[in-house]
């Protein structure tokens, strides 16, 4: 069973654990700015909203890769960069219309999120649930389908 991100924005409190354990896990350091996951914050609304790779079935960053760095683990449904097999072209960084795969200028090479191999470390981070990890099957056309009951349901007795 495949599992994917789920994130909630109305749960975000803007505190930007995920991102600290997000560098932490893949670099090491605590620094948001070497974080695989972001949280934009919409200033004057005073809400956050946490965004990473969305792993796309049909991933532009890993068709636009010219060397084949970017590659599926079978495993978690995750499109990872080989960092030996990169060449920093940053190609893939244009590719995505997302914004989410990003240029780590120290290592010369790209970056997105690879679920952690499994265990995010973002969603153990997050105090309040705002990002979960779930089944995949969870997250797509059944959620839609079950909103739009609803709100048939809702129209119908309104």
């Amino acid at each position: 069973m495949q599992k994917s991100l789920v994130i909630n924005p109305d749960k975000c409190t803007g505190c930007l654990q995920c991102e600290l354990a997000c560098s932490y896990e893949n670099e090491g350091v605590f620094n948001p700015s070497k974080s695989r996951i972001k949280v934009f914050t919409f200033h004057q609304e005073g809400r956050f909203v946490p965004y990473t790779c969305t792993q796309c079935s049909e991933a532009w960053c890993q068709q636009a890769c010219p060397v084949n760095a970017i590659t599926l683990n079978l495993q978690t449904g995750a499109k990872e960069v080989n960092e030996s097999s990169c060449v920093g072209c940053k190609v893939c960084t244009i590719a995505c219309p997302f914004g989410t795969v990003n240029y780590n200028h120290s290592s010369g090479k790209v970056i997105k999120c690879d679920l952690c191999g499994g265990n995010p470390k973002c969603v153990e981070a997050c105090p309040t649930q705002a990002i979960t990890y779930v089944d995949a099957d969870q997250t797509g056309l059944e959620k839609m389908r079950q909103w739009a009951t609803e709100t048939d349901n809702n129209t119908a007795t309104a």
